[in-house]
Order: C-alpha cells, then structure tokens, then sequence
C-alpha cells in the first residue's frame, strides 16, 4: 500500500512544476487579452442582438396607428380602433368585442386584408 502513496506524491511534485510553466507560458498580458476576448464574444453574440431586437420592437410599438391590423402576443387577430398617448390601444376583434390592451404586448403589425382571409 505504501508504494501507492510514494507515486502519487512524485506525481503531484511533477504536475505542480508543470502548472506552473503552463502559467507563465501566456505571460501578464495573456490573460488580460484572453479577458478581453471573452467580454468581445459575450457582447456580439448576446448584448448586441438583444438590443437590436429591443429597438426593433420599439420602432413598431411606434409605428402603430388606427386601422392597422395586429396580431398580440397571446394570438389575438384584430384591428386597432382607438390609440391613447398613455400606453393603451383598443383592438376590434370583430365587429362586437373590442379589447383594450397595453402596447407592449403587439407582437407583429400585419399587412392589410390578414382579417379577411382568416375569415
């Protein structure tokens, strides 16, 4: 049993001076720019699509007048009759019911006539 120990101390010398080699082999500015790297990829693949995605959103949110025809976030198809400046707008699902709903929660602007298909 003692034979086990003896190795597993030689081999655990031999990595240490090893790990420290590998330490110095990127030296100090190595691991700032590897930093760097990873903050780069981190913001072109999450942050910078997020927030085109954001202002795309916005510019619809926007661009919503009456008469559109729209479709929300929990699938309901209708056309807007009214638009308030506090944030809300009133969708005619048919000629009886209208909902009134927050802004923010159109998911698409459709092209005119989409109502009248689904009919």
């Amino acid at each position: 049993m003692s034979f086990f120990i003896s190795s597993a101390h030689a081999n655990e010398a031999a990595s240490g001076a090893a790990n420290a080699a590998a330490a110095n082999a990127y030296g100090d500015y190595g691991t700032i720019i590897i930093m760097v790297a990873f903050g780069l990829i981190f913001y072109f693949m999450i942050i910078r699509p997020q927030q085109k995605r954001a202002k795309a959103h916005r510019e619809l949110m926007n661009s919503i007048s009456k008469g559109n025809e729209v479709l929300t976030n929990g699938g309901l198809v209708g056309r807007v009759t009214k638009v308030s400046d506090s944030g809300y707008i009133t969708i005619a699902l048919n000629e009886t019911n209208e909902v009134v709903i927050k802004r923010d929660f159109i998911a698409a602007v459709l092209p005119k006539g989409t109502i009248k298909e689904l009919e």
